[in-house]
C-alpha cells in the first residue's frame, strides 16, 4: 500500500474476480484506450447475477442476459482470463466460487464489481465492492485507490438460543445500528459467539456488512478458517501451505487495538429475526409485533410509513402468521451447502404448503454436485420442493427467477429494497430455517415452533 499525501491509498489487488453484469463497459474502456489486462492470472471469472436457473444446457432465452454473459466470454478470451462459464464444474455465485476453490485467502487483498465482496473478510481478507470504473483501474494495473475508512469492532460473546443462525446474527446488528450505521466504517465482528460459526456462517454474516453502509466486514483468520481452507483446489500445497499458515496465523488482531468505535452485544439476546420493511435495518425478531414509528425523529417518519406502506402492512400488528407466496433459498449469502442441510433437515419427512412457490438455488456447481451426493436433493423433493441449477436466481430481478407484483416472499438474500425481486415484490428477509417453516405452513412461522 502506498499513501497519496493529503488523498487516498493506492492498495495492491490479490484477487479480482469479475461476473457479466458490471465488467462490459470496464473491457469496453480498456480497449478505448488500447490497454490489456496487466495481470490477467489474478482475475477469475463467472457468470451469475443473468444466468437462467433451469435448462442451463440450453441457449439463453433472454437477450440481455444472453448478450451480457456471451460478452463475459469474448472478453475472457481476448484477455486470457480464466473463466469458469455455464455448465464448468466450477460455476456458480462469484461469492461462493471464491471460498470454495479456495481463491479466497487470509491477508488478502480482493475486489469485485459488486457490494456482496464483502463476503470474503470472512476469511480474514480486505474485501470490498467496487464500480466500473474501478474494475477498468484494476483491470489495467491491478491497484486502486481508497479513501482509508474509520474502524468499527463489534463483539458478539455468549451462545445463541435454538433456532438462532448467523443470518439472524446480522439482521439483529443490523436492526440496532440501522441500514446507515454502518457508513465511512471497516468492521470487525469479535468474540466467542463469531468464533463459534462456521465459515459459512462468517460468510453471511460478513455478506452484509455492506447492508448497514459499511465499507466491508471481517473476521479474524483462526484454526476454523484454516481447516476449511486446506486442500481447496487452488489453496497452498506442502511447504507453501506452512508458510501460508505462519503468516495466516500473524493476521489477529494486536489485543491493545484501538478502534474508532466499539459496540458490544450479548449472543442471547437474539431470536429469530425477520424484516418487515423496505431496507436491511426494518428488521425484528419473528415474535414481536411491527412498530408504530412512535421513536423516529419527524424527519425519519415519512420513509418509515412509506415502507409499510408499500409493504401492505400495518403498525402494531403481528408478523406471525402473515400469508407468503414465495420462499427463495439461495443467494451469496445463503445459497451454500451448510444452507441447504439447515433447510432439508427442517423440512425431511414433512410437505410443502401447495400454495407456496418454492425456489431451492444452490449457490454452484460444488454446492449443487454435494447436495446430490449427500441425499439433500432427495430430500427436498419428497417434501414438495424442486431443486434449481447455480445461479443468482431471485436475489435480484435480472433473470427469469421473479416474484411478481403483490406477492410476498420470504427470502434467505440480503435486500429488500422495492423491486428487488420483481416490480412491486414484497420481500422479508430471514433464516433459512425461518424459510423452511414458512414453505411448509404457507404463512410466516417461528422456526422453533418446529425445533
Amino acid at each position: 500500500m502506498e499513501q497519496i499525501d493529503n488523498g487516498p491509498a493506492v492498495l495492491y489487488i490479490d484477487r479480482h474476480l469479475v461476473h457479466e453484469v458490471t465488467s462490459p463497459v470496464a473491457f469496453a474502456g480498456l480497449e478505448h484506450r488500447g490497454l490489456q489486462v496487466f495481470r490477467p492470472q489474478q482475475t477469475i471469472a463467472t457468470p451469475d447475477h443473468n444466468v437462467p436457473t433451469v435448462d442451463q444446457h440450453l441457449p439463453i432465452r433472454d437477450l440481455l442476459s444472453k448478450s451480457q454473459v456471451d460478452k463475459l466470454t469474448e472478453n475472457c478470451n481476448r484477455h486470457g482470463i480464466t473463466l469458469y462459464g455455464l455448465n464448468h464444474p466450477y460455476q456458480g455465485i462469484v461469492h461462493v466460487i471464491g471460498p470454495e476453490l479456495g481463491l479466497t485467502q487470509p491477508g488478502m487483498t480482493i475486489v469485485c464489481g459488486d457490494s456482496h465482496t464483502a463476503t470474503h473478510g470472512a476469511f480474514g481478507s480486505v474485501a470490498f465492492g467496487i464500480g466500473t470504473s474501478e474494475i477498468e483501474m484494476v483491470l489495467a494495473s491491478q491497484c486502486i485507490m481508497q479513501p482509508k475508512p474509520k474502524t468499527m469492532r463489534i463483539t458478539l460473546d455468549g451462545q445463541l438460543k435454538k433456532g438462532v443462525t448467523a443470518k439472524d446474527i446480522i439482521l439483529f446488528i443490523i436492526s440496532e445500528i440501522s441500514a446507515s450505521g454502518g457508513t465511512g466504517y471497516f468492521i470487525e465482528y469479535a468474540g466467542s459467539a463469531f468464533q463459534n460459526l462456521s465459515m459459512e456462517g462468517r460468510m453471511t454474516v460478513c455478506n452484509m456488512s455492506i447492508e448497514c453502509g459499511s465499507r466491508g466486514g471481517l473476521i479474524a483468520p483462526d484454526e476454523v478458517t484454516f481447516t476449511y481452507l486446506k486442500g481447496r483446489e487452488f489453496a497452498p500445497k506442502g511447504t507453501e501451505w506452512e508458510k501460508a499458515m505462519e503468516y495466516w496465523k500473524s493476521l489477529r488482531t494486536d489485543d491493545d487495538a484501538v478502534f474508532d468505535l466499539e459496540l458490544k452485544y450479548n449472543a442471547a439476546d437474539i431470536e429469530p429475526m425477520i424484516t418487515y420493511g423496505t431496507n436491511p435495518g426494518m428488521g425484528m425478531k419473528i415474535s414481536a409485533t411491527i412498530p408504530d414509528g412512535s421513536s423516529l425523529t419527524e424527519k425519519e417518519k415519512p420513509s418509515f410509513f412509506k415502507a409499510l406502506q408499500y409493504m401492505d402492512i400495518e403498525p402494531g400488528t403481528p408478523m406471525l402468521g402473515r400469508r407468503v407466496d414465495y420462499v427463495f433459498v439461495g443467494s451469496c449469502t445463503n445459497g451454500r451447502i451448510e444452507d441447504l442441510r439447515a433447510f432439508a433437515g427442517f423440512v425431511k419427512g414433512k410437505k410443502k404448503d401447495s400454495g407456496v412457490v418454492a425456489w431451492i438455488v444452490p449457490g454452484s456447481r460444488q454446492v449443487e454436485k454435494q447436495a446430490h451426493a449427500e441425499g439433500l436433493v432427495k430430500v427436498l423433493e419428497e417434501a414438495g420442493f424442486a431443486f434449481r441449477q447455480p445461479g443468482c436466481s431471485a436475489c435480484l430481478a435480472m433473470n427469469d427467477d421473479k416474484i411478481p407484483e403483490g406477492k410476498y416472499a420470504v427470502s434467505t438474500s440480503n435486500r429488500n429494497f422495492e423491486g428487488r425481486q420483481g416490480p412491486g415484490a414484497r420481500t422479508f428477509l430471514a433464516s433459512p430455517l425461518t424459510a423452511a417453516a414458512a414453505a411448509l405452513t404457507g404463512k410466516i412461522t417461528d422456526p422453533r415452533e418446529f425445533l
